[in-house]
């Protein structure tokens, strides 16, 4: 334990991994917004239920959706609208892939 009057020190490791949480790009904000709504080839929208137009990454997903949000209703897969199948594949990054176009200035 650390007395009251010791400064406690950050390690290598937690500075490093603020850096990290830094500029790396998770996705969010207008940056992986196109990767939510399925628009890029390679985004996590796969599916998109027809009745109430919700995205979903698989079939499995899809399912779980229909259960709870429709469940009056039977639940048929061929139905479902394929948003990759309508997108052209572009030779572009994709966007759930870790990176960052910033990287940290050497730190001494």
């Amino acid at each position: 334990m650390t007395g009251k009057a010791k400064p406690k020190k950050h390690t290598a490791k937690e500075i490093a991994a603020k850096i990290d949480a830094a500029t790396t790009n998770r996705g969010g904000g207008k940056a992986g917004q196109s990767d939510r709504l399925g628009q890029v080839k390679g985004g996590h929208a796969k599916l998109e239920c027809p009745l109430c137009k919700v995205t979903a990454p698989d079939i499995k997903t899809m399912q779980i959706h229909h259960d709870a949000r429709h469940p009056k209703l039977p639940f048929e897969p061929e139905k479902l609208n394929n948003l990759h199948a309508s997108i052209p594949s572009e030779s572009s990054s994709k966007p759930g892939i870790r990176g960052s176009l910033k990287k940290p200035e050497s730190t001494k």
